[in-house]
């Protein structure tokens, strides 16, 4: 029977986690900027932002960002390996996400799915989120290319 937890991450899982979300294949991953080892620390220190790794064996095969505004809780960077996943890790990781946003007063919980990410969109579904407005669009503005 394979050991497994769900651990709060910290700045010290850094390369693990960086490894983890370039194995799972985010297409959104930015290294030298947002996602780099200073931003993800200044994340933390905010007090925020959490992020759930989930263990197997001491291997860290799944991860998640838990983060809100003061007003609305949002699920990011959801991520199994793929040799792990349609094992549940994913639900468990979301649960464990959803728990910390509502212990932080979050009564309204978001997440941003991209279009091709099927496996992602159906597992938000399963768990009861439903899409509020097909029209929406996303749109940013950025410091730089790695912001």
């Amino acid at each position: 029977m394979p050991e497994e937890r769900i651990r709060t991450l910290g700045v010290e899982d850094y390369d693990r986690l960086l490894h983890l979300w370039q194995q799972a294949g985010l297409h959104s991953l930015r290294p030298q900027g947002r996602d780099s080892r200073e931003a993800i620390a200044h994340q933390l220190e905010s007090g925020v932002q959490t992020i759930l790794g989930l263990e197997v064996n001491g291997r860290l095969v799944g991860a998640v960002i838990a983060t809100h505004d003061s007003r609305k809780g949002w699920i990011n960077r959801l991520a199994v390996a793929p040799d792990f996943r349609r094992r549940g890790y994913g639900r468990r990781l979301l649960q464990a996400a959803e728990e910390r946003l509502r212990q932080q007063g979050m009564q309204v919980i978001a997440a941003l799915v991209e279009s091709d990410n099927p496996a992602s969109l159906a597992l938000f579904q399963k768990a009861g989120y439903v899409e509020i407005d097909r029209g929406i669009h996303y749109l940013t503005k950025r410091e730089s290319e790695e912001a």
